[in-house]
């Protein structure tokens, strides 16, 4: 099978560099890289240039329509059989394709999403948020377990479709604000077959510092929203949890300066969620420095997601403002 590699690019050229880099030690050869520049000030020309005799690589430079719209431009180029979707921001196991190219072989897939890990090499905040996007403590391990609550939705940092899903579904209908999750709905909908490829992994690196999480999730609750707005259906009962738990959280602040009477069960609930959080990121990483920021990775996501889902259902939803 010949792939396709496609990785919209923003202002990111030195981590092109090292996604590029992973992707010369590939074990599996067959496949072509397409790199699309959205209107960056700051492009990556001359090092994607540097990889030219090294990689089947095709490097495009457009006006910055975000990266759903981006990944539609490289669709349009590519001559593979079957696409894959990389962020710039991962670094991608020199056996990735060749554990896909197996996969499909024995199990064929229309499309597929596979996991995201830490590298060894990530910083402590950085493995606390890795830890935070895929606990079942926070997200419910929808982003790549097998245990995930609810339907599989492959998320467009580590995703693959075949190039009929592709003539038959389009592209992205939209850029940005949940532009995956709404594409992976369509996608089921038209039947498609779909699935995890456990052992597709790719390490993400995400965010640096606890702000630039925070921001990216407030971003992530507003998106759930937008998606509603194409598949109401798709709204379930546990993306409420975030939005519950920040309620909770700053109920439990309250209830501490009121000295209100329910103060010390929502105080015991609260530690015992923190516990379990603690000592769950301390078996998986067996750091307890990395499980102390998970704590603290965990809250910032549920609150930034949580406010950020309220936000955009009182506008969007109740209000009805577009």
């Amino acid at each position: 099978m010949f792939f396709s590699i496609i990785i919209p690019l923003y202002n990111r050229p030195d981590e092109i560099k090292e996604l590029l880099e992973t992707l010369v030690q590939q074990t599996y050869k067959q496949f072509e890289v397409l790199v699309i520049e959205d209107g960056s000030t700051k492009d990556a020309a001359e090092i994607v240039s540097g990889f030219s005799d090294k990689l089947d690589l095709k490097y495009f430079v457009k006006p910055n329509t975000g990266q759903g719209f981006s990944r539609n431009f490289g669709f349009e180029k590519a001559k593979g059989d079957y696409f894959v979707i990389f962020d710039s921001d991962c670094l991608i196991p020199e056996d990735y394709l060749q554990i896909v190219n197996d996969s499909l072989g024995k199990n064929y897939l229309d499309a597929y999403g596979g996991p995201d890990d830490s590298h060894p090499s990530f910083t402590p905040i950085q493995k606390a948020i890795s830890y935070a996007m895929t606990s079942p403590f926070t997200t419910g391990g929808t982003r790549g377990s097998k245990k995930g609550i609810g339907q599989f939705h492959p998320r467009s940092f580590n995703m693959g479709l075949s190039r009929q899903v592709w003539e038959k579904a389009g592209g992205y209908v939209i850029t940005r604000l949940g532009e995956d999750i709404e594409y992976a709905i369509r996608i089921h909908s038209l039947g498609f077959k779909i699935g995890l490829i456990p052992d597709a992994k790719v390490y993400h690196k995400r965010r640096t510092d606890f702000y630039r999480f925070y921001k990216q999730l407030h971003f992530f609750g507003r998106a759930r929203i937008n998606v509603y707005k194409f598949f109401p259906k798709g709204l379930k009962l546990v993306h409420f949890f975030p939005a519950a738990f920040t309620l909770f959280f700053v109920f439990t602040l309250l209830a501490n300066i009121a000295r209100w009477r329910v103060v010390e069960l929502c105080n015991i609930l609260l530690v015992v969620y923190i516990l379990l959080i603690f000592f769950h990121a301390w078996f998986k990483t067996k750091s307890a420095k990395i499980a102390f920021l998970s704590v603290i990775a965990s809250f910032t996501l549920l609150i930034a997601y949580g406010l950020g889902f309220m936000q955009d259902f009182c506008k969007r939803i109740i209000l009805k403002i577009s």
